[in-house]
């Protein structure tokens, strides 16, 4: 395949580029009175905010021909199909599958599983071991068999059913475990352990240890009240004393990071009610047919791809901030930076070749306005160019009278003043308007450069079924990367490596071994902790 970089369409996406990179983002809004109806895209009740972007009407088709070179949609039929387009691990990608209306058999199957565990567990039907009913349940699992259950069950928070409330353990340090079960109640909890293989290193030593803690309370016997598995490795789930009528299976088609849909999304379900986790669904496959059929310069996701690509490889942007104005979305910056850079955190494309340009920015956020008070300094005054993305939901989740309009306005506020900045003359004005006047050695100081990209998303409420539309409009946001950059966004060798090389300093830190096969620097930490 002709590298993207080498085609026609990347050298007219250059030349573009290269107009618009000495003009100011407040000079293209001082030209354009029209340019935020020019460059804002509607989709049902949502609303993409493009028009603080650095780019200009003309530049969305340019890059859309990018999309065409690429060729995104014939990659969206084979994925569709069943093709392994995730080549290197030999595996189909068939997450969007999960919720489709129609769910093939074996999906159907374990849907109506998790609907009847769902409907035991809240109508107390299913007890405990010492029949008590369950009002505890503890996630274990990492990555994407916890990022993605936590971060919808943190953002449904105003969703989630007063009886049930539901906690998620991943670290191995065993500081989570540990302040996770301070204050619960052995005969009241119920463990779902999310490991598809049962042998993830950290899972399995929580899952032991949490054994240790249910079975010293309650005795061997109460293993199979008390823990239900997530996993295929049904040999290894019955030898924890897991009974298997209790095991909900998933498939080597769904990817980790893309499994929230799945039986990993059970402790969500256990927190929210089946028939809102139906709803949530109900919105990834909106989002699915959207992406499916819509044009790129009307296509959300890609239309985030493509400025992604744009802010990377046209302007050179090397961090991207997210910044929900949402508490209840405070998780979706991590869930964010697995889903992306562990996707596209790749220098090698699908013919084993270098990329040959930079992919995806470094990703980081947090809630606002909590950021204000944290980074947001930098951003404005900082000195180094980066973009951002803001979250925004037109309605609260939580209407607390007073609240809800100081938080958007925030939101807008600091988009603006992103895009806008202050100049010098501006700043002495202030400082000569104020009472008293300030003294003018104060204006470089309260000079603001401008020009830092971003874009907005406003949503019209933050419920199951806009965040099921949400989590899927990012899911296909990195398919189309992977696709215009030619990696495979669907294995993670990266992680693998460290893995391995735990494995085999573990016996060393244990005492098993001798130190000794390693660098200088790792033996001495091995030596120091042992001394």
């Amino acid at each position: 395949m002709t590298p993207i970089l080498n085609t026609p369409a990347w050298k007219h996406a250059e030349r573009n580029a290269h107009g618009l990179r000495d003009v100011h983002l407040r000079e293209l809004f001082e030209h354009d009175p029209q340019r935020f109806q020019r460059l804002s895209v509607r989709w049902n009740d949502w609303l993409l905010d493009l028009s603080k972007q650095r780019i200009a009407p003309a530049t969305l088709p340019i890059l859309a021909g990018l999309w065409d070179t690429a060729d995104v949609p014939g990659w969206i039929a084979r994925m569709r199909a069943g093709e392994k387009i995730n080549h290197t691990e030999d595996r189909a990608v068939l997450h969007t599958a999960l919720r489709e209306q129609t769910p093939r058999p074996e999906v159907a199957t374990v849907l109506a599983k998790m609907r009847d565990f769902c409907a035991a567990i809240h109508s107390g039907q299913w007890r405990g071991a010492t029949g008590e009913t369950i009002t505890d349940v503890v996630n274990i699992g990492i990555g994407g068999s916890d990022l993605g259950p936590r971060m919808a069950t943190r953002a449904l928070a105003a969703q989630c059913l007063p009886q049930m409330k539901v906690h998620y353990v991943a670290n191995v340090d065993g500081a989570d475990l540990a302040t996770t079960l301070a204050g619960l109640a052995p005969q009241r909890t119920l463990f779902v352990i999310a490991s598809k293989t049962f042998t993830t290193q950290e899972t399995m030593q929580n899952a032991a240890s949490a054994r240790a803690w249910l079975t010293a309370a309650l005795g061997e016997a109460a293993v199979s009240r008390h823990f239900v598995a997530v996993s295929t490795a049904l040999d290894k789930v019955a030898a924890f004393g897991i009974d298997l009528a209790n095991a909900f299976g998933f498939w080597d088609w769904v990817g980790g990071r893309f499994s929230l849909w799945s039986a990993i999304g059970l402790p969500l379900a256990l927190a929210i009610g089946f028939d809102k986790f139906e709803a949530l669904l109900a919105g990834a496959r909106a989002m699915d047919e959207h992406f499916f059929s819509a044009p790129p310069q009307e296509n959300l996701p890609a239309l985030l791809a493509l400025v992604d690509l744009w802010n990377a490889d046209f302007f050179g942007l090397q961090t991207c901030a997210v910044l929900p104005y949402s508490q209840s979305l405070e998780l979706l910056p991590r869930y964010l930076q697995q889903l992306e850079m562990e996707s596209l955190g790749k220098h090698i494309d699908r013919d084993g070749k270098l990329v040959g340009c930079p992919t995806l920015p470094i990703l980081w956020g947090e809630a606002g306005t909590n950021g204000q008070h944290a980074f947001y300094q930098l951003l404005h005054q900082g000195g180094r160019p980066l973009a951002c993305e803001f979250i925004a939901c037109k309605e609260a989740d939580f209407p607390v009278p007073g609240h809800h309009e100081k938080l958007l306005a925030n939101c807008f506020a600091q988009s603006a003043a992103l895009m806008k900045g202050k100049t010098e003359a501006e700043a002495l004005a202030e400082l000569e308007g104020a009472v008293p006047p300030g003294p003018s050695f104060l204006a470089p100081y309260k000079i603001f450069p401008g020009n830092q990209p971003s874009t907005t998303l406003l949503l019209p409420r933050l419920d199951p079924y806009n965040l099921g539309a949400l989590v899927a409009l990012y899911e296909h946001k990195v398919f189309t990367l992977g696709v215009l950059w030619h990696i495979n966004a669907f294995d993670q060798w990266g992680v693998e490596y460290g893995k391995q090389i735990a494995g085999t300093l573990l016996p060393m830190i244990e005492g098993k071994t001798a130190i000794g096969g390693v660098d200088s620097s790792t033996a001495g930490l091995i030596a120091a902790c042992k001394a």
